[in-house]
């Protein structure tokens, strides 16, 4: 009975947990001063910063949709977490 509700809060806290870590490489200090920005930097900063939400509303209309919400959450888990390691490979520190 609260198997749902448990996983779908822990989705949650992945996905806020990915989207502050996207917050904190955007504004990061970096010991050598201001870098020029590339395009493959800027998209990283838009996955990491924007990936998580997008992707947990697609997990949460997949769960809507299907009706299976336990599995749904574990798949927006995986993708949450794929998206924030994309963005941290297009975007390293």
């Amino acid at each position: 009975m609260l198997t749902v509700p448990l996983a779908w809060t822990t989705v949650l806290a992945a996905a806020v947990a990915a989207a502050l870590f996207g917050q904190t490489a955007r504004t990061g200090i970096h010991p050598r001063g201001p870098r020029r920005t590339t395009l493959r930097t800027r998209v990283g900063l838009a996955v990491s910063m924007s990936g998580p939400w997008l992707v947990l509303l697609a997990g949460i209309g997949t769960g809507a949709a299907t009706g299976a919400w336990t599995a749904a959450a574990a798949g927006t888990f995986a993708a949450v977490v794929a998206v924030a390691l994309t963005g941290l490979a297009l975007a390293p520190r």
